[in-house]
């Protein structure tokens, strides 16, 4: 496995890799790898000759209060992760590689996909996921692009661009990976303590309960994100941000539940903010109902 961190070299090497008819397969992540990030990797080995993985962290998608400068880092052992998992580059730029002096060309989604939830708590994620994802895009030339679930707004707002700009690779999303008792994997559990580790289990608990009011018959979106509130506000150690039951493609808001639906909410836990989801598909409701 090779480790590129100059923009040029990298889409040099990408050209190269496509005029000989290969497939690339890009996995984008900040690093501190865990087995979510390999599962992508893994899903791209399965599906592309080569697999890129890029190792960032994105200044522009952390506010000024947010954790940019405490995020964990260590590429070293990312490398030997990402290669662990089938990866044949690590693209891994620095700061000012990616935004040079006087950097000014940003791009941005607009629409309610963007502007609710992660977007109305965190007001300028996204444009800095969606720039720096589109300059990953431009850099490595994939021929697919794969997201995790567990960030299920990223991968819409992702899909929107790539779509609206008509460009020329797929974009997968793959499925949460948890741990043996629910809990969601992210870099971000690295910060919570023995004590807040345990707290941070109301979150997929809460979201299990919206779904088990759903599969015992309820088709009421209000009542399901006041079951899952509830669980989360009764829960010590949490603080609600956002608690929602929407369309699981668009994020709309669902007057029935029914087809390709999406619990997800995001809490902190201490000072780290934790999010998590679950989709299913939801039959209408019937007499019975």
């Amino acid at each position: 496995m090779d480790v590129v961190s100059n923009i040029i070299q990298m889409q040099e090497l990408a050209g190269k890799l496509k005029s000989e008819g290969k497939t690339i397969g890009l996995v984008p992540t900040m690093g501190y790898l865990h087995r979510g990030h390999l599962s992508l990797a893994a899903r791209a080995r399965q599906e592309n000759d080569i697999v890129v993985m890029s190792n960032f962290v994105n200044p522009l998608q952390f506010g000024p209060q947010e954790d940019f400068a405490a995020y964990p880092r260590d590429l070293e052992r990312d490398n030997k992760l990402a290669e662990s998992a089938g990866a044949d580059y690590v693209f891994a730029p620095q700061g000012e590689e990616m935004y040079p002096q006087g950097y000014g060309a940003y791009v941005q989604v607009r629409g309610e996909a963007a502007e609710k939830m992660c977007g109305r708590s965190r007001p300028g994620h996204f444009l800095g996921v969606t720039t720096v994802v589109l300059k990953l895009l431009i850099i490595t030339q994939p021929n697919r692009a794969y997201f995790g679930q567990k960030d299920a707004q990223q991968a819409i707002i992702v899909r929107k661009m790539v779509e609206d700009l008509d460009l020329p690779l797929e974009i997968v999303t793959c499925p949460i990976v948890r741990e043996g008792d629910g809990l969601a994997l992210s870099s971000r559990n690295t910060y919570l303590s023995p004590q807040e580790r345990e707290h941070a289990l109301a979150l997929p608990k809460a979201l299990g309960a919206g779904r088990a009011l759903i599969l015992q018959g309820e088709r009421n979106p209000s009542r399901v994100r006041e079951e899952m509130r509830r669980v989360l506000e009764s829960s010590p150690g949490i603080r609600v941000d956002y608690v929602e039951v929407v369309d699981g493609k668009t994020l709309q808001e669902l007057p029935v539940l029914q087809g390709y639906v999406l619990l997800a909410a995001a809490v902190f836990v201490g000072k780290t903010r934790l999010i998590d989801n679950i989709d299913l598909e939801v039959a209408p409701c019937t007499a019975a109902c």
